[in-house]
């Protein structure tokens, strides 16, 4: 905790996708470096993106449908160990990702369909009482290849059903959503050790999964941090 702040990241993979870091190996090095709350956020993709990045030789990149009961069990088992051993909250969350767009969902409960149109999913989310979150919505500096401009484009039709959208994605900041004062959070998008130093969100709450949700949809008492080595206690 930085003062009275939480130091959060909401957008966090492992090696249950696309991820190179063990869950417990990314939980223990999250509350090693003092962070409060942390989501994790393993991708649930589309059959066409599946086979794209299984083409390109990467390894099996999603958590499939017949499996997420499973994979939602291991995060509450280590969310107990998060909280026993470093006080951490750890969120159970997804990456809803298809060709077009790219949502975080934070607080999951239940598989959502990463097929569904925006609207659907979203709506999904919350009826789950879940944060649905626009991921990197724009151009990527560090990383031209990828890009999810989809949500951005249509920004009139969907900035009121978001909670949230990414201000600030790895080491990359979207001037355009300060701009046009959208909620915001900003994550890492960890997939490798070396992520862990990258932007982060401050939210001044309680460190309870509900307080943390009523302050991202509020966003009031939200800030952003970068994160850097030296920049942390150990607890």
């Amino acid at each position: 905790m930085i003062g009275n702040w939480l130091l959060c990241d909401f957008h966090i993979h492992t090696s249950l996708s696309d991820g190179r870091v063990a869950l417990s190996e990314v939980v223990d090095s999250f509350g090693i470096h003092g962070f409060d709350v942390i989501s994790i956020t393993d991708h649930v993709m589309d059959s066409p993106t599946e086979k794209t990045l299984l083409e390109r030789g990467g390894r099996y990149p999603g958590v499939q449908r017949i499996h997420f009961s499973t994979y939602l069990q291991k995060l509450w088992n280590e969310a107990r160990r998060a909280w026993e051993k470093y006080h951490m909250l750890v969120i159970p969350g997804t990456e809803l990702t298809n060709e077009n767009y790219h949502i975080l969902a934070i607080d999951i409960k239940e598989y959502v369909d990463p097929t569904l149109p925006v609207e659907k999913i979203i709506e999904a989310v919350h009826h789950q009482e879940g944060i649905a979150v626009a991921c990197h919505p724009h151009h990527k500096e560090s990383d031209r290849t990828h890009t999810s401009l989809y949500l951005w484009e249509r920004y009139k039709q969907y900035a009121p059903l978001f909670d949230a959208w990414e201000v600030a994605n790895r080491d990359d900041l979207f001037n355009v959503i300060g701009l046009k004062k959208f909620n915001y959070i900003a994550n890492s998008d960890y997939h490798e050790p070396w992520h862990l130093y990258s932007w982060k969100t401050l939210i001044h709450a309680e460190k309870n999964t509900e307080a943390v949700k009523q302050a991202i949809r509020k966003n009031q008492n939200v800030s952003i941090h970068l994160f850097r080595k030296g920049s942390y206690s150990s607890q």
